[in-house]
């Protein structure tokens, strides 16, 4: 079932998507989307999807080169997927980890339903955002501020090589909606300590003194994508972008100390983590071999990063390797190539793993309460 409300692209988007799947024998149970509906700006605004599976695969290997045809296929439909699919699933679970409260609360409370059964979906979104504040929140929101704060965000690393339409168009969307909207979202999140669903609801509903018009400024970036009056350039929309969160900045509290994490949020680190390298396969593959006329280099540049917090992640969860999750950890992290991407480094990744199939499987596949730190 496709949210209503979604923007007409992306209902149709979400249901040729879940439609590759399926004809791909990926066997997805729940299909979601990051953000929510009014944040998905079109024709800007790419489809960042979460596949949940009933099951584990017995083969990730397998079901990841089924994932990377499916997305193929998708993304060679029209022109403009180049942009709207630009890379395949950020993660997957199982529905067991979604029911057993060991996805994320934050990164849940972000998401939107494409496909599955609404019921659980909307449970699973309730409880996510009626926990109990802890450090997973701290880290996850601080963390989007820590990766674009202090001059860590530049606009000429969005890249524009998969963009059809208005190019400026497009980088005023990436200032208002990769950059100031993000950080207004963690912000809001940590000086109010609720699970903010969006970038719009952020905006919407945090108005501290003296920054109500800037909100509402680019609130109007929305808008924008349908009157070229009165717009900003990229720069001078960048240049206010800064002023106004080095302002936002001084409403947020210091990080708080939580401590050391309990077994069942040590235990959401290693799902979150096992998530994302679940589909870290389809994604090179895509990467390595897309549809004609596709650019992917900036993407494989970016596996950098996903990779080093894998590595920070596994060499956590790994500790004294005195357990056999551990130890497990432990071998996965080895497996896990550093420094800068390169077509070549996943290449050579991709058939480490293949030759180190059982350990990736074991880790992969390792159910939660097999889980003992």
């Amino acid at each position: 079932m496709l949210m209503a409300e979604a923007h007409p692209l992306y209902q149709e988007l979400g249901g040729l998507y879940e439609g590759e799947l399926g004809a791909h024998g990926v066997g997805a149970a729940l299909l979601t989307h990051k953000w929510q509906p009014a944040d998905l700006l079109a024709p800007h605004s790419d489809l960042d999807v979460r596949v949940l599976l009933h099951d584990a695969p017995e083969d990730w290997e397998e079901w990841n080169q089924r994932l990377a045809a499916a997305h193929t296929a998708a993304v060679g439909r029209e022109v403009s997927h180049r942009r709207l699919l630009e890379h395949p699933p950020g993660f997957a679970f199982t529905t067991a980890e979604a029911d057993g409260r060991l996805v994320s609360a934050p990164e849940l409370a972000t998401w939107s339903l494409i496909a599955g059964n609404r019921r659980d979906f909307q449970r699973w979104r309730s409880r996510a955002q009626m926990a109990p504040w802890c450090g997973i929140d701290e880290r996850f929101y601080r963390g989007i501020l820590h990766s674009r704060l202090g001059g860590r965000y530049r606009l000429a690393a969005d890249s524009t090589d998969n963009v059809t339409g208005d190019i400026t168009a497009y980088r005023r969307h990436c200032v208002a909606w990769h950059y100031l909207a993000p950080c207004w979202f963690a912000a809001a999140a940590l000086a109010t300590r609720t699970r903010c669903p969006g970038k719009t609801a952020a905006l919407t509903q945090w108005r501290p003194d003296g920054l109500d018009r800037y909100a509402e400024l680019f609130l109007r970036h929305a808008a924008a994508q349908r009157s070229e009056t009165c717009l900003r350039s990229p720069p001078h929309l960048l240049r206010t972008a800064h002023a106004v969160l080095q302002s936002a900045m001084r409403r947020v509290p210091d990080a708080d100390g939580f401590g050391r994490d309990g077994q069942e949020r040590t235990r959401t680190a290693w799902v979150m983590t096992a998530g994302m390298l679940r589909v870290r396969v389809a994604r090179w593959l895509y990467y390595l071999d897309p549809p004609p006329g596709v650019a992917t280099q900036y993407l494989i540049r970016r596996e950098a990063k996903e990779l080093r917090t894998a590595a920070r992640a596994l060499s956590v969860l790994a500790a004294d390797e005195t357990t056999p999750a551990q130890r497990q950890a432990a071998r996965m992290a080895t497996l896990l190539p550093a420094g800068p991407t390169t077509a070549g480094t996943l290449r050579t990744t991709l058939a480490r793993w293949h030759r180190q199939k059982a350990t990736v499987q074991d880790f992969l596949s390792l159910a939660p309460d097999d889980v003992h730190l």
